[in-house]
């Protein structure tokens, strides 16, 4: 599936295209799993209706601006307070246009505080479409577990993935500094996967 890269100035000019918006919200975390494995950090995925990994939000019509539909799908999907972490137009990171399918996927990422992914994930059980379209939040284990070297993020990697989530997931945690190219690399070996 051919893809490109394009600046969002660019991509709001596609009116013909579908447009959806989605986000990867982040905190640090200084928790530790056992009592001595560094969590390190704490980002949401969601489980989708059909099974699949991905991350909240979905389309949005150009009409309303992009992060206005992205903040009203985060309501309806998590619950989302969007008056308190909602998205705006500096939390973009990507935008992608897949021209065989008419298709523009923009892809956001906003860092929190720890007592806001918590406020997160509570607000999510109760949010309009959660069990629907929304089977629930999803923690990515952002560690390796160093006795079996499979365990946690690669483990989490063999998942099945809604479009390019994946890539997008591992494209976040670089950018935001969370992994380094080499930990996602190690990740995506110990996975069995390779990285496009």
């Amino acid at each position: 599936m051919a893809r490109r890269a394009v600046p969002r100035s660019e991509a709001v000019k596609l009116t013909r295209y579908k447009h959806a918006c989605h986000a990867m919200f982040h905190a640090p975390n200084e928790d530790k799993l056992f009592g001595r494995i560094p969590v390190r950090h704490t980002v949401l995925m969601q489980m989708r209706f059909d099974g699949r990994l991905g991350f909240p939000g979905g389309f949005v019509n150009l009409e309303e601006g992009l992060e206005a539909g992205l903040n009203r799908e985060l309501e309806e999907e998590m619950g989302l307070d969007v008056r308190i972490c909602g998205i705006t137009e500096g939390d973009w990171a990507v935008t992608e246009v897949h021209d065989e399918q008419n298709f523009v996927s923009h892809f956001y990422i906003k860092k929190v505080t720890p007592e806001q992914i918590r406020q997160i994930e509570t607000a999510a059980t109760t949010a309009k479409d959660h069990g629907l379209e929304s089977l629930g939040l999803v923690r990515v284990p952002v560690y390796t577990l160093p006795r079996d070297k499979v365990g946690g993020l690669p483990a989490f990697l063999s998942n099945t993935f809604i479009g390019t989530a994946r890539e997008e997931l591992l494209m976040g945690l670089e950018q935001e500094g969370i992994l380094s190219h080499s930990e996602i690399h190690k990740a995506l070996k110990a996975s069995g996967a390779t990285r496009h």
